[in-house]
């Protein structure tokens, strides 16, 4: 197997990495992440996981794209399911294309350790966009490390993102802190 891993930032990819490794899977680390905002954020997820995969000898490819006009134009119409219209949807097609296109013979993602996003269909959108490109999507449940993940970041002083990764979703984290500051 040769296993492209879309990954979304260092520390969501360690408790990955570690379980694929365990399993003597050794996956090839592919960022593409045109959703993150505002740069400066786009660029420290991006840094940290440059640095974290030289650490830990992982090979990584990093494909630049900080897409913000082209985000803003597919998710202004339909804010509430930009996840799975958008973001789910780009990344993962633009990791089965460059699975494809070098070699790779299956894909998976890092959004799978995540509590917080739509873990069914990340499953079912991977599987499908996989069979489109004639790959196969590995899925785990990596959720159950997610804690354990998270903990070995922190102790690796990885920087940690306080936000999915998209505007809204950062505003999504202060909406209590907002509806507060309108009383």
């Amino acid at each position: 197997m040769k296993l492209l891993m879309h990954t979304c930032c260092a520390p969501c990819s360690v408790y990955c990495i570690d379980s694929l490794r365990n399993e003597g899977i050794e996956p090839t680390i592919y960022w593409y992440n045109p959703n993150i905002h505002p740069y400066m954020e786009y660029k420290a997820r991006r840094d940290c996981l440059k640095e974290y995969t030289k650490q830990i000898g992982v090979e990584a490819i990093f494909e630049e794209n900080y897409g913000l006009d082209e985000f803003c134009k597919n998710v202004i119409s339909d804010l509430s399911n930009r996840c799975q219209n958008y973001c789910y949807k780009v990344r993962l097609e633009q990791t089965a294309k460059y699975a494809k296109e070098h070699g790779f013979d299956t894909i998976t993602t890092t959004l799978l350790v995540s509590p917080y996003q739509k873990h069914e269909l990340l499953k079912e959108m991977g599987e499908k966009i996989a069979k489109d490109y004639g790959l196969t999507f590995l899925y785990r449940d990596f959720r159950v490390g997610f804690r354990e993940g998270q903990a070995k970041a922190r102790e690796l002083g990885l920087y940690m993102q306080k936000y999915c990764g998209c505007v809204f979703s950062e505003e999504d984290r202060y909406q209590k802190q907002i509806e507060k500051d309108k009383l």
